[in-house]
């Protein structure tokens, strides 16, 4: 294929112009000294490796043949946590708004999805079921994932640890069909990917309210409190991630950059995150009754706790009572003279706590 090329503007050789690829990334997915996990320029669905970001860019925009062929190819640029000098020189060659740069640096948005002339924003939170620690109880962790969608680029920022896009670029390159179709293919893929994390994150919290519930209701006795109130705030987690992503994905859906055939996918995982938010929701119905009932146990408990020490407490007190009075120091005591006193003072003590723990056992105090 012949192309035509023409002199690259003055920003785009200078998109890190000092940097090259990443021969070897570390486990965490990104090199010592940029953001930039990974680049592409994609034509007609297939990847064109190139050295540089600015190589990729001068690929697409100063290379095509025709201007019908301005929506057969785009560049997709990942970055996970880039600083504010690195997102300024994407900004500058890609036209990305400054309040969405902004917004990209900084994270902890809510979902959303604006549009800055004809750049879609794309703001999805990224949750993960992580163990901090050996030992101890997995937790769900959110990040986010911001994507800026042009005509002929997608950037793609993520925040945390996980919710890695490598796969997800995989997949799509062994479907070049799919990756023909434009940017919106990859929005796509992504909010796939989002979506089953929910999935799974959902149905790995609900194996823990199993277990919670089954040991609640359980005949050993346990403290289960601290563990569902962990879980509650898991839940409380996933509802801020979950909830306000179906008004963008929905809207993404309408949009006119979006093919006939990608709208019909994203439909299909808007169904997806529709039974995920109404299962997550109904978290908060399973918790609430089980967090009574295992408060109610507990005082259950502790009344019976309390009866029993009640109970023995009335026992020990006859003969804390006989000893004390006998214990005075009078000279004319009925029986204290008497050669079977002592012995009879014993039976009557017997007797009488004989007679009160079998009355307390009839009763359930012991």
């Amino acid at each position: 294929m012949a192309m035509t090329r023409v002199r690259p503007g003055r920003a785009t050789r200078s998109l890190f112009k000092s940097r090259g690829r990443p021969h070897a990334l570390p486990a965490s997915g990104r090199s010592g000294d940029t953001a930039v996990i990974d680049w592409a320029a994609y034509i007609d669905g297939h990847r064109v490796c190139t050295d540089t970001v600015a190589d990729a860019v001068r690929l697409i925009r100063d290379g095509r043949l025709t201007a019908q062929e301005e929506s057969a190819g785009f560049v997709w640029v990942g970055l996970h946590e880039p600083s504010a000098t690195e997102l300024s020189d994407l900004a500058e060659v890609f036209g990305l708004h400054p309040l969405a740069v902004e917004d990209a640096i900084n994270a902890h948005q809510r979902p959303k999805l604006e549009r800055y002339d004809d750049v879609n924003f794309f703001v999805m939170k990224t949750v993960g079921y992580v163990r901090k620690e050996p030992g101890a109880p997995e937790v769900v962790e959110t990040g986010e994932i911001m994507v800026f969608c042009g005509p002929d680029f997608v950037v793609t920022v993520r925040h945390g640890a996980h919710g890695e896009l490598g796969p997800v670029r995989t997949r799509l390159e062994h479907a070049p069909e799919r990756l023909a179709l434009g940017p919106a293919a990859v929005v796509h893929a992504i909010a796939d990917r989002v979506v089953d994390g929910y999935v799974n994150v959902a149905d790995a919290v609900q194996e823990d309210i199993d277990e919670v519930e089954e040991a609640v209701f359980s005949p050993e006795r346990t403290d289960e409190s601290r563990r569902i109130y962990r879980l509650k705030r898991e839940v409380i987690q996933l509802k801020r991630a979950v909830g306000p992503l179906a008004g963008p994905l929905r809207n993404l859906g309408s949009r006119r950059f979006v093919p006939t055939e990608i709208k019909e996918y994203l439909r299909d995982v808007e169904d997806h995150l529709t039974r995920v938010r109404e299962q997550v929701e109904s978290y908060d119905e399973l918790l609430n009754p089980i967090l009574h009932a295992h408060m109610t146990q507990v005082t259950v408990a502790d009344n019976k706790d309390m009866r029993k020490i009640s109970a023995w407490g009335a026992i020990f007190m006859v003969p804390t009572a006989i000893a004390a009075i006998y214990g005075m120091n009078f000279d004319f005591m009925p029986e204290t003279q008497w050669k079977f006193g002592y012995p009879m003072i014993l039976g009557v003590i017997a007797m009488v706590c004989l007679s009160l723990y079998r009355g307390f056992r009839r009763n359930g105090w012991l």
